[in-house]
C-alpha cells in the first residue's frame, strides 16, 4: 500500500513538472520592449523628454497665469496719485508676465500713447515667446515618433524577408517569423502610444499658452484704458 502511494505521488509531481514546463511564457511589456529593438530605445527616449517637458511647461504656465486680482487696482491708484516708482516697484515684486508687461508701459509714461501701446506689445510677444520653448520639441515628437513606430514596422518586415531567404529546406517555419513581425508590431504600438501621448500633450499646453495670451491682452487694454481715466 505504501509503494502504491510513493508511485502515484512520483507520478502527480512527473505530471506537474511536464505541465509547467510545457506552459507557454507570458508576455509582458519588457518583453515586448525587447522584441522592438533598437528603435524602442529612441522612442523611450522620446517618451521621457515629452513627459519631462510637458510637466515643466505646466509649471510655468500654471504660474504666469496666477495673479493679485488686487494688482491692477493697485497699480491704477498709484498712477492717479502720480507714484510712478511705487508702481514699478509693485510690477517688479510681483514678478510675472502681466507685471513685466505693465512695468514696461509704465517706463513709457509721458511719451505718446503709440509708444506706450509698442512697448507694451513687444514685451507681451517676448513673454508669449518664453512660454511656447518646448512646445516645437512636444510637436516634433506627436509627429516624428509614429514615423519611427512605422519604420521599426519596415524593419521588421525586412527581417522577417531575410530570415524566409535564408531558410533552404523548401518550408516555411514560425521561427522564420516571428522575431521580424514581432518588431513590426512592437515598434508600430510603441511610435503610436508616444506621438498619441505627445499629441494631447502639446494641444493641451498650447491651450494654457492661449490662455495666458488672452490674459495679456486683457490687462493690457486695462492699462491703456486707466492711463486715459480721468485722475
Amino acid at each position: 500500500m505504501n509503494q502504491l502511494m510513493f508511485i502515484l505521488l512520483q507520478a502527480d509531481l512527473i505530471d506537474e513538472t511536464v505541465q509547467t514546463a510545457s506552459a507557454p511564457a507570458k508576455m509582458n511589456l519588457w518583453t515586448m520592449a525587447t522584441y522592438g529593438g533598437p528603435i524602442m530605445i529612441i522612442l523611450a527616449i522620446m517618451l521621457v523628454i515629452a513627459i519631462y517637458m510637458f510637466i515643466e511647461r505646466l509649471v510655468t504656465l500654471k504660474q504666469a497665469l496666477e495673479e493679485d486680482k488686487s494688482f491692477m487696482n493697485r497699480i491704477r491708484d498709484y498712477i492717479h496719485d502720480g507714484k510712478i516708482e511705487a508702481a514699478q516697484k509693485l510690477c517688479k515684486d510681483t514678478n510675472n508676465p502681466i507685471s513685466r508687461m505693465i512695468e514696461k508701459g509704465i517706463s513709457r509714461l509721458g511719451r505718446p500713447m503709440n509708444d506706450v501701446l509698442v512697448a507694451i506689445e513687444n514685451i507681451g510677444s517676448l513673454e508669449v515667446a518664453n512660454l511656447e520653448k518646448g512646445l516645437v520639441i512636444m510637436a516634433s515628437i506627436a509627429g516624428g515618433a509614429p514615423m519611427l513606430g512605422f519604420l521599426g514596422t519596415v524593419t521588421g518586415m525586412v527581417t522577417t524577408f531575410y530570415n524566409l531567404s535564408l531558410n533552404n529546406t523548401g518550408t516555411i517555419q514560425l521561427s522564420d517569423l516571428s522575431v521580424g513581425m514581432y518588431q513590426a508590431m512592437v515598434t508600430t504600438i510603441a511610435g503610436l502610444i508616444v506621438g498619441i501621448i505627445a499629441y494631447f500633450g502639446y494641444n493641451y499646453l498650447v491651450s494654457r499658452v492661449d490662455s495666458v495670451v488672452r490674459r495679456l491682452e486683457a490687462r493690457s487694454i486695462e492699462f491703456l484704458d486707466l492711463l486715459n481715466e480721468p485722475a
